[in-house]
Formats: structure tokens, C-alpha cells, sequence
């Protein structure tokens, strides 16, 4: 389990003093009143076209957020793609887009690539947090697992230090009807960040059974899982549906810990993660008028109000006040 634990530098960004990428570690203060947060104030001329491609996890918030803007920004039109997470570096480095939403940090070898292209690094935006939740069919009897199970569970190779693989219900604690159900695996593809960031966290960076049946999206996965008994999958926070139940997690030698906004926050639950923008933002240079005012409308109260009401986590005041100070 030392390697669960030591996932927090592999996980930051370069040069980047941020906080909270890996088990155990606090995210920031409990939420407190939507005061504490910056209002968004409109500008005055702000028009043209924003293009945003990246990704699966982000893309309701996207959406929600580009809605938003257009309210008050009539004459701006906004394109939503949401391929994956692994589509906003390439994106960037042709200049294509805007913004590359991810889930996930840039590989070394994804910001090596830009900075080839651009002589400088992309700019990571923190806008929201996740808890990525572990989820069953909902008339599944199990309440939880430990990380090693999890590693045993969807890992060929159980990095995470797991003694054999694990197939059917019973081993976990499953009785009766449910000892000899075989388990049912769901999961994203390749491409996706969610993929990325559960083989790193939640693998110890093994690889995948081939029996995990890959899933374009999200809402993709939770909907299988939904429609299967024998169902586990993994899914950002936002897009759990009545179908599914969410299960608590048990770090090693810890109590098990459920998924919300206080564990994720606390740094309790072990697989919580930032979710980001990316930026082409040349160093020194202003960015466009109207990128500016997409991001200070994401990083103001509504905007934050937007990420709870989509069932994620809204960035801590302080963190809010840091994420806006990179964007000039």
C-alpha cells in the first residue's frame, strides 16, 4: 500500500505548490458561505468565439458554464467537444482550441510536447474537485471496499501489493444469492482521464483485467452499472443516477470513508482529484478578452455554484483567489 501513498509528486504539476493529488492529503477548508467566494461582474464588449475540446468528466460543466456565459455574453458562441481528456493536449499544441478540460494532470511527455511547440509550459487551471467514486448496481448488498480489493478487482497485475485476483462477490463480503455472483467490470477507455487517473491512484499504475468492459463516457458506465446486477464501474461524482450505489472506500488500516464533498475536502477519501483547464498563456501576455471572462466567470460564485449544482465539488475560497491570480 506504500505506493498508494506515494502517488502525491507524480501527481502535481511542475513547479506547482498545490496540494491534495493524493491520498490523505486536505484539498481545503469545508465550504462555507457563497459569500466568501467572488461575484462574477460582467465586462462591457466581450464577443467572438470560444472553442473548448478535452475532457468526458468535464463536459456537463461545460456546458453548464458556456450557458451561463452566453447569458451574459449573448453574441459569443461557445463549441463544447468531449472526446476525453487525453484529446486536450494535441488540441492545444495545433491551436485549435481554447481551452483543454482534463481530468487528469498533463503527462510529463504531453507538456514536454506543447513546450516543444510553444518554447513555454501549458497553464493548468484548477476548476473543480471529484471525487472519483467506486459504484455498484443499487440493490448490490456490499457497502464498501478496501483499496487493496479495488486493485485486486479491476488490476492484472495488482501493483498495489493485492495477493490474487478477485472475480466474484463473495470475496468481498458478498452472502447467500451473492457468493458465487461473478463480478461485472466497467470502466472507461484509453483515451479518457478518469481511465488515467484510476490506473495511477487506484492501480498503483498496473494494467486493466481485459474482462473491464470499456466505455466511451461517464454517464456510459454509470448507466451499465445501472443495468447490471452483477455491475462495478467508476465514474466521476457528478453523474451518479438512482440506479447506482456508491461505495465507501477503506484506505489501509483506516476506517472506510464515503464519497462527498467533506471526505473529498478533509482529504479522507482517497480517490479525490482537481479537475482542470488548460491554457495556451504565453508567459507575460494577457489572455484574450473573451478566455479571461469565461475563466473569471468559472472561478466566481455562480460559477462555483454551478459545480455543486452539478453534484461536484466547488473549489475552497483560498484556491479560488490562487487559480484567478494566473489568469492576467
Amino acid at each position: 500500500m506504500g505506493a498508494l501513498l506515494s502517488l502525491a509528486a507524480a501527481l502535481l504539476p511542475p513547479n506547482s505548490a498545490a496540494a491534495g493529488e493524493s491520498a490523505g492529503e486536505p484539498f481545503g477548508e469545508p465550504i462555507g458561505e457563497p459569500a466568501a467566494l467572488p461575484a462574477y461582474v460582467r465586462s462591457s464588449g466581450i464577443s467572438g468565439r470560444l472553442v473548448s475540446t478535452g475532457s468526458d468528466t468535464l463536459a456537463n460543466l461545460m456546458t453548464f458554464w458556456a450557458e451561463a456565459f452566453k447569458r451574459e455574453h449573448p453574441s459569443v458562441r461557445i463549441e463544447v467537444q468531449a472526446p476525453g481528456s487525453s484529446t486536450a493536449p494535441t488540441a492545444l499544441i495545433e491551436g485549435t482550441v481554447n481551452f483543454g478540460p482534463m481530468s487528469r494532470l498533463m503527462t510529463a511527455n504531453e507538456v514536454q510536447a506543447f513546450e516543444r511547440r510553444y518554447g513555454y509550459q501549458p497553464t493548468a487551471v484548477r476548476v473543480a474537485l471529484d471525487a472519483l467514486t467506486i459504484v455498484v448496481h443499487k440493490d448490490n448488498p456490499i457497502d464498501a471496499l478496501s483499496l487493496l480489493q479495488l486493485d485486486a478487482l479491476f488490476s492484472a497485475t495488482r501493483r498495489c501489493g493485492g495477493a490474487g485476483s478477485i472475480e466474484r462477490w463473495g470475496e468481498v463480503g458478498g452472502e447467500g444469492g451473492w457468493a458465487q455472483r461473478p463480478m461485472q467490470l466497467y470502466g472507461r477507455n484509453s483515451v479518457s482521464g478518469t481511465y488515467g487517473y484510476f490506473k495511477l491512484a487506484a492501480l498503483c499504475s498496473g494494467d486493466f483485467k481485459e474482462t473491464v468492459n470499456e466505455q466511451p463516457g461517464s454517464a456510459s458506465v454509470v448507466h451499465a452499472v445501472g443495468a447490471s446486477l452483477n455491475g462495478i464501474g467508476y465514474s466521476g461524482i457528478g453523474y451518479l443516477s438512482p440506479a447506482v450505489k456508491a461505495l465507501a472506500l477503506q484506505p489501509n488500516g483506516g476506517p472506510a470513508v464515503p464519497p462527498s464533498a467533506q471526505t473529498a475536502l478533509s482529504g479522507a477519501y482517497p480517490l479525490t482529484r482537481y479537475l482542470y483547464i488548460y491554457l495556451n498563456q504565453a508567459p507575460g501576455a494577457p489572455l484574450p478578452p473573451t478566455s479571461r471572462e469565461f475563466l473569471m466567470l468559472i472561478l466566481s460564485r455562480q460559477g462555483q455554484g454551478i459545480v455543486a449544482k452539478d453534484g461536484y465539488i466547488p473549489l475552497p475560497s483560498p484556491v479560488v483567489w490562487e487559480e484567478r491570480r494566473k489568469i492576467p
